[in-house]
């Protein structure tokens, strides 16, 4: 299907505009009534709001509702307010590459007709494939933006101190930030990133793949350290995690971070397994972070589930791991091993019988053993496993004995039942 054809596939709307270029207007085509107006008034905008309406706190007017804004006016045949509209595009944010492609279409459309997109001279095929694909999932992640009130599956439960979380959505190219408030996430703003070239599911170095999983930011890295191409900073997170490690996966240095000064964004497909945003975007970012506490889940495409739905499966979540609980106060091994994959192992490539010979061996004897657990994360997995991953702290008196660790289970489903297929102190 052509990028033409695909667009118009979006809207039972005609348009006509003579000088219209045919990416131009599929790009118009793809802000019709049947799509993001649908979708203000669902959540109460206007079909006519203006950028700065639907702009965060700063000044700056939102570059993607700019965008939309432009390429509705051509819907409607306004081709002076769709230009009055990117010039402003340009005027605010000067490096943006793709506005200034735009405005100098719509420049010529005054006096002539445009048969391309990106009609001016000297232009690579590929870079315009970049532009186009940049246009069309800035206008789609607005077009079919999530329900504020859904939250994402994969988070299940933080922990009290997990004041913010990130997510990113590869197929949307967005990056969503919540705010965590007792239990509650809170939906605060949404950023386009651009990611590895060749998509996602990373698997070893210089694949040039961005990893699915989830993660936590580990530093903050200013710019006056880097050079410019990561703009002005980067937050590393730890790639590979244990659960990479365990299925063989390699490589280094998947960041958060910005783009050259002399840039304003780049395409989705771009980086070297990064997430990449604008330098503004970053920035804002980098400020609502806390290192080592900030989680950043990264999937293919986030599943957006309501509050409600959201509670059971956190109540499932820690019932299943309560469970595990009574089972190893039992002291019975065949309770306890019952929690457990036979695919079970470690790092180390321990098997399941003799990891948890050497865990039996601590409580070797004693009588009884008392377990509490605080401090607990749920995560589901991104990727095609049923997988959840949570984090606790255990605290476990046996005897006179007492022990504090913080552990780290990964459970995965198999057939009807949910089992730790790795398990280990973090």
């Amino acid at each position: 299907m052509s990028f033409l054809v695909f667009c118009i596939a979006l809207t039972k709307k005609t348009v006509r505009f003579p000088v219209l270029s045919s990416c131009l207007f599929a790009l118009a085509a793809l802000c019709c009534v049947s799509g993001f107006d649908a979708h203000a008034k669902k959540h109460g905008k206007r079909e006519s709001a203006t950028p700065t309406e639907v702009s965060e706190a700063s000044n700056a007017p939102n570059p993607d509702f700019l965008l939309i804004e432009i390429f509705k006016n051509l819907r409607n045949n306004d081709l002076r307010q769709a230009q009055k509209l990117a010039d402003s595009l340009v005027e605010w944010y000067p490096q943006f590459q793709l506005g200034h492609l735009i405005r100098g279409d719509l420049l010529l459309m005054h006096t002539s007709s445009v048969q391309k997109f990106g009609a001016a001279p000297n232009i690579s095929a590929e870079r315009l494939k970049d532009f186009r694909e940049e246009a069309m999932v800035r206008i789609k992640a607005i077009r079919d933006k999530p329900d504020p009130d859904l939250v994402p599956r994969n988070l299940i439960q933080l922990r009290r101190d997990q004041k913010q979380v990130l997510v990113v959505d590869a197929k949307r190219a967005r990056l969503f930030l919540y705010e965590h408030n007792n239990g509650e996430l809170k939906f605060i703003t949404d950023y386009y990133v651009s990611q590895g070239k060749f998509g996602i599911n990373k698997y070893k170095e210089g694949d040039q793949k961005t990893p699915l999983g989830v993660y936590y930011v580990t530093s903050h890295l200013t710019g006056a350290k880097l050079p410019d191409f990561y703009g002005p900073g980067a937050l590393p997170i730890n790639y590979p995690n244990e659960w990479d490690k365990l299925n063989g996966r390699s490589g280094s240095g998947i960041w958060l971070h910005g783009v050259p000064s002399d840039n304003f964004s780049r395409p989705p497909l771009a980086s070297d397994g990064c997430i990449v945003l604008t330098n503004d975007d970053f920035l804002r970012v980098a400020a609502s972070v806390e290192i080592g506490r900030t989680p950043v889940v990264i999937s293919e495409e986030i599943e957006f589930i309501s509050k409600s739905k959201s509670m059971i499966e956190r109540a499932f979540a820690n019932k299943m791991i309560d469970d595990w609980r009574n089972d190893l106060e039992s002291l019975n091994s065949n309770r306890i091993l019952a929690n457990y994959s036979p695919k079970f192992k470690t790092l180390q490539g321990e098997t399941l019988n003799t990891w948890l010979q050497k865990q039996k061996q601590v409580w070797d004897g004693t009588q009884t053993l008392t377990i509490k657990l605080k401090d607990i994360t749920h995560f589901r997995y991104p990727g095609k496993e049923e997988l959840i991953v949570s984090t606790f702290t255990q605290e476990a008196q046996y005897g006179k004995t007492k022990s504090s660790v913080r552990k780290r289970q990964y459970w995965i489903k198999e057939a009807t039942k949910w089992r730790i297929i790795y398990e280990s102190q973090v």
